[in-house]
């Protein structure tokens, strides 16, 4: 029994010194998060350049523009068909394949150890912690049944759940990073993104 607790003792001693350890590697909860130490500015401070996901972000979100020192103007509201036709018009505008991001990429523009969490404002000036449009639109309804009577004579693999993931989009949060599907109406702001170079 003795044998059992001075065990149990060094373990928690061994534990506490690891969790001493580890407080000293991470770098406060206010400081960047690995994602944004990985990002640059372009040279003209339009772009926030992300070299290992090989794309480059608009800095600005759509309807605000680089001023030399912030994104000036509001942020555009649209629904998601604006949204995709936005990203169109400024590829055709600029030559470049500029896209609506997917998901998990604005997810990756979220530093959840911020204090408090949100997008690294020096990268992303002027960025509001709202819900932004993303390109992803599966939306998992779980799996069917297909020897549910129901789903048999709907003659379908989701019935109801399916006609809804064709009026709704995901869109992420951006002061939290989750992630959740929005009726494709809704007026979100768009960040757009493109390949690099």
């Amino acid at each position: 029994m003795l044998a059992l607790a001075a065990l149990a003792a060094l373990a928690s001693g061994a534990a506490s010194a690891q969790q001493d350890e580890d407080d000293e590697a991470q770098p406060p909860a206010s400081a960047p998060a690995a994602a944004a130490a990985r990002m640059e500015v372009s040279e003209d401070g339009t772009l926030v350049i992300d070299a290992r996901s090989k794309v480059a972000w608009s800095r600005c979100l759509e309807g605000t523009r680089w001023n030399g020192q912030t994104c000036a103007g509001l942020p555009r509201l649209f629904t998601r068909t604006e949204a995709q036709a936005v990203a169109r018009e400024r590829s055709q505008a600029e030559g470049v394949a500029w896209r609506l991001p997917r998901a998990t990429e604005l997810r990756h523009l979220v530093q959840r150890r911020a204090v408090p969490p949100g997008v690294d404002s020096v990268l992303f000036p002027s960025s509001p912690g709202t819900w932004h449009w993303s390109s992803t639109s599966r939306i998992h309804t779980g799996s069917v049944n297909m020897y549910n009577y129901g789903n048999a004579m709907q003659g379908s693999t989701g019935g109801v759940a399916n006609r809804m993931g064709t009026r709704q989009g995901w869109a992420v949060d951006m002061g939290s990073g989750e992630s959740a599907p929005v009726h494709k109406d809704s007026a979100l702001p768009v960040r757009l993104v493109r390949p690099y170079p």
